[in-house]
């Protein structure tokens, strides 16, 4: 009896972590993507007005969330500001490649969280930062730690739910992603959904993505 609910324990543990392996992106809970966000709802947050917000729409994309904390402090606000501003809105950052200083500028996250973000680095999938991070943090602060990264997703294996935890990707460009598997470079990537959407735009999808 002992060894069938010691299994039945491991089939329900690993069951779960294959789940949150589908989700790359992280899961928002309190935060959209600063490159999505209506200008209507953004005008609405701390610090914002309809000038700025509209200011920043007409930016977009911004292509890292340093990009958007250099406009934002050039724009006048204060790091207060901005800081309360990243609780609402953010752009997710590669935890495989993020420099110290992006990983800095999430929210509540100070050195001591900053080395075990980067201790297990390489990540081979959202899962394992899950695991790892889950050892120093609750389960609400893992899922809002979580928001805020990514690990690229495989153009030529990742399922479509993996895709579409890509910000701004929809069903239309799923579709576009998928229709030139395999893909034998990111140069045919780049071509391809070239077709659809601007160079920016592309620049913005590209981040998410890897070709193993």
């Amino acid at each position: 009896m002992t060894r069938i609910l010691v299994a039945l324990a491991f089939t329900v543990v690993v069951a779960g972590y294959a789940q949150r392996a589908h989700a790359q992106v992280g899961k928002p809970v309190t935060i959209v993507d600063a490159n999505t966000i209506t200008e209507a709802d953004l005008a609405k947050l701390p610090g914002m007005t309809p000038a700025l917000a509209k200011n920043l729409v007409a930016k977009r994309p911004f292509l890292s969330i340093t990009a958007l904390d250099q406009f934002l402090t050039g724009a006048g606000l204060s790091r207060e500001q901005i800081t309360a501003l990243y609780g609402r809105i953010f752009i997710n950052v590669n935890l495989n490649s993020a420099s110290r200083d992006e990983i800095l500028l999430i929210p509540g996250v100070g050195n001591r969280m900053l080395r075990e973000f980067l201790e297990y680095r390489p990540y081979a999938a959202l899962a394992v930062f899950h695991r790892e991070i889950d050892k120093y943090v609750d389960d609400a602060e893992l899922a809002r730690l979580e928001q805020y990264v990514f690990v690229p997703l495989d153009l030529n294996t990742a399922s479509d739910p993996d895709l579409l935890t890509i910000p701004g990707l929809g069903n239309r460009m799923l579709r576009e992603f998928k229709e030139y598997r395999p893909y034998d470079g990111i140069e045919r990537f780049r071509r391809e959904i070239g077709k659809y959407v601007d160079a920016t735009e592309v620049a913005r999808l590209e981040k998410y993505v890897t070709i193993k």
